[in-house]
């Protein structure tokens, strides 16, 4: 019996990897790398990889919301150093634009 994840179609399984500070694809080939700042307050994804047999099919969009949805749901804020995420991701989806860090929204309390 085939897993969701083997139906053609159905998106891919991201995994996080705390001690690696990364998202990750499930075979741990494709990843998106982040440093945590502001006292882990501030989630900056630095480094976005895709080895080529895979590129193409979304998954590094895919990584992104994974990273997006553990800031989201951790009341974090992102810095998207990444080319990928600054350039490609966030145009093609606005709506996380709410999570970008701005040093001027910084809590003084």
């Amino acid at each position: 019996m085939a897993t969701t994840d083997e139906v053609e179609g159905s998106a891919p399984k991201i995994v996080w990897n705390e001690a690696k500070q990364r998202f990750e694809s499930e075979d741990q080939k494709a990843y998106i790398d982040y440093v945590l700042r502001e006292k882990g307050k501030v989630m900056d994804l630095v480094h976005t990889y895709v080895p080529s047999s895979k590129r193409g099919l979304g998954l590094a969009s895919h990584l992104c919301v994974a990273a997006f949805n553990h800031a989201k749901a951790n009341s974090m804020s992102v810095i998207p150093t990444c080319s990928y995420v600054s350039d490609t991701f966030l145009p093609k989806n606005p709506s996380w634009n709410s999570l970008l860090y701005s040093p001027e929204t910084k809590s003084s309390i």
